[in-house]
């Protein structure tokens, strides 16, 4: 079992505001909770959801002895050749929307922050930008190298704590689907702003605490006589920690002087519910902007 000491969380990793009267949604085990999660033992902690941004987080909050723990993969059950081909059309969505908000010129500086693979860094590349990155996993971080063809003198190793770049040395900094496993999200965002240029845009893309499915899933719950939801994972795969509202962005952008330029919500997979309603579902998520992920655009301002 892995070992994690317990962090009681006084204020809101985002809004600043004291979590105190915030609501209790429920509790999450340390594993997949399945259908039936009265039937499973473990630890658990409680799910909270602040009232002033939206954000749902866990507290108290689970940090790992390790946290390799939670990343290291072991190569021989994970390396299957096709994880190292690049989908034609992967990152599109997110170069369709940086194309509108961004006019985008040859050797522009772009910093990928968890790069895994480099797939991102090489995309970016090809559409004109000189990128860089960083990726914590040992693992991920020397097959970028060997199997990816990045260089090395553009790929670091190590967690958002420990990185260091010049100021002012980006035009675009992307976080992917990165911010939901940071401990401390909003520091990272303040950390990574001072990377970048004034007018410069950051991207980032989240689990959106508003997600229509989720909300479903809790009910059931309910129904079956539990406190259980399904909300994130702080202590076991994908280890989620949170999940954002629009608000929560709005709020930090307000501290950290920078702006929501986009932002869009993304209906995502469906799990779990029966396939014939799925048309329904992702008909009634599109309309109502709650979908599973919410992506954002801040724009540093001058």
């Amino acid at each position: 079992m892995k070992k994690y000491t317990f962090e009681e969380v006084p204020l809101c990793e985002m809004c600043g505001d004291a979590t105190s009267a915030h609501r209790i949604l429920g509790q999450r085990l340390n594993q997949s909770q399945g259908l039936s999660p009265k039937n499973k033992t473990g630890i658990s902690v409680s799910i909270k959801k602040c009232t002033n941004c939206d954000l749902i987080y866990s507290d108290p909050l689970p940090v790992p002895f390790d946290i390799m723990d939670h990343y290291v993969v072991i190569p021989e059950e994970y390396w299957k050749p096709s994880y190292f081909e690049i989908d034609p059309y992967y990152f599109s969505a997110q170069i369709r929307d940086l194309k509108k908000i961004m006019a985008i010129q040859q050797g522009m500086k772009a910093l990928d922050i968890g790069a895994g693979l480099g797939k991102t860094i090489i995309t970016l590349n090809k559409l004109g930008f000189d990128t860089y990155g960083f990726e914590p996993s040992v693992n991920f971080h020397e097959r970028a190298i060997s199997k990816m063809g990045i260089s090395a003198d553009r790929l670091k190793q190590g967690m958002i704590e420990e990185i260091e770049y010049d100021a002012a040395m980006f035009d675009f900094i992307t976080f992917g689907a990165v911010f939901e496993h940071l401990y401390h999200p909003a520091a990272s965002l303040e950390k990574s702003l001072k990377w970048l240029k004034p007018g410069g845009l950051v991207h980032i893309e989240v689990p959106s605490s508003n997600y229509f499915i989720g909300k479903l899933i809790n009910f059931y719950y309910k129904l079956r006589g539990t406190t259980y939801v399904t909300n994130l994972s702080p202590m076991h795969s994908p280890y989620h920690l949170y999940e954002f509202g629009l608000a929560s962005f709005e709020k930090i952008a307000a501290k950290l002087n920078c702006e929501i330029v986009m932002h869009r919500y993304d209906v995502g997979n469906i799990m779990t519910i029966p396939s014939f309603l799925h048309p329904i579902l992702k008909y009634y998520m599109k309309r109502t902007n709650t979908g599973m992920q919410l992506t954002v655009y801040l724009k540093k301002k001058g």
